[in-house]
């Protein structure tokens, strides 16, 4: 599927599994964090909304403004961190690369190596979203 093209009719009709969207203060800063410390693809990107990519997983960025009307804005806290809770693993990224590449004050968790057979970190997103980048030990 051509993400650049794909109509949005199309794209939600493909759509299969589990879905992650995320709200935005700033889209475009959450696409260049993604961009520049993890490597990700993205596709569309402007203000209000963006498609990125990490192997078949597909991930929606999306602005506070495209929501609307719907109930989610009203439970988003006026304060980051948005992303309290929820961690989002990049399976098959270096943890090591990822933390050189991210601002220090981005990095919750430094690499280490997990009893669960991961080396991994956690870094935050501009609006406190916890990405993890693993590989296996």
């Amino acid at each position: 599927m051509d993400f650049d093209t794909v109509k949005p009719e199309v794209l939600g009709q493909s759509l299969t599994g589990i879905g992650v969207n995320l709200l935005c203060r700033d889209v475009l800063a959450t696409v260049a964090f993604l961009q520049d410390v993890f490597g990700l693809r993205a596709y569309r990107a402007g203000a209000d909304f963006a498609i990125v990519t990490h192997g078949q997983m597909i991930l929606q960025l999306h602005s506070d403004g495209t929501y609307g009307a719907h109930p989610l804005l009203g439970v988003l806290p006026e304060n980051p961190p948005r992303g309290a809770g929820v961690q989002i693993y990049l399976f098959g990224l270096d943890p090591d690369a990822a933390v050189a590449r991210a601002a220090p004050n981005q990095v919750l968790e430094p690499p280490a190596d997990k009893p669960h057979g991961l080396r991994e970190a956690t870094i935050l997103s501009p609006d406190g979203y916890a990405f993890s980048p693993a590989r296996p030990l």
